[in-house]
């Protein structure tokens, strides 16, 4: 027995489909939008179609852009020296807010994943030979997440590019600031004694 109107339901379970939304969540999600003004609910439809038409990949680093270069590309004062490879958009922007980075980046869009049925092919692996291999670059920093997938997919890039004479690098990883080393476990801490550096 439905308890909602069937547009209702629908609405619900489109919200439902987002990463981390739940059930009850996706129904506060409808119930909200259904309590918005028809101008406001027009707007916020209207920005969902209108991302997703004109959000393209940047034809440089793969990033997302509004069409043509992405602001870094573009951008005159970045190193071009430097590559950052991210698996995903989201990377860019938490390498950006450390403040630390001048270099330029590729974002994959993903990690390799047999299990899961993601091989070279399917990311964005191609285009950053082709960057690599056109010439000037003198680094690239493999940036994917410590965990399996994200080793392999940076021990495959690094197997790649190392032909090219540029330097392979990994970003550090270890005890987190703030951290107590009674609580971290045998990797984290094995990585950290790895990583270490001069004072």
């Amino acid at each position: 027995m439905e308890f909602f109107p069937a547009p209702l339901e629908k609405l619900t379970e489109q919200f439902a489909k987002l990463p981390g939304v739940g059930r009850k969540s996706a129904q506060r999600l409808a119930f909200f939008v259904l309590s918005l003004p028809m101008e406001e609910a027009q707007a916020f439809a209207d920005a969902i179609v209108d991302a997703k038409k004109s959000v393209t990949l940047c034809p440089v680093c793969q990033n997302l852009t509004a069409g043509g270069l992405c602001s870094v590309c573009a951008s005159a004062k970045r190193d071009e020296s430097t590559i950052c490879v991210v698996a995903d958009p989201r990377d860019v922007l938490a390498i950006e807010r450390s403040r630390e980075y001048n270099g330029r980046y590729h974002v994959l869009h993903g990690v390799l994943s047999p299990m899961n049925h993601v091989g070279p092919d399917d990311l964005q692996i191609k285009s950053l030979v082709e960057r690599v291999a056109a010439g000037g670059i003198r680094e690239v920093i493999m940036a994917t997440n410590p965990d399996t997938e994200g080793e392999a997919t940076a021990m495959y890039l690094s197997r790649l590019l190392k032909p090219f004479g540029v330097k392979v690098t990994r970003l550090a990883y270890g005890i987190p600031v703030g951290g107590h080393l009674e609580f971290a476990d045998d990797a984290t801490l094995m990585r950290a004694l790895e990583g270490r550096r001069e004072l």
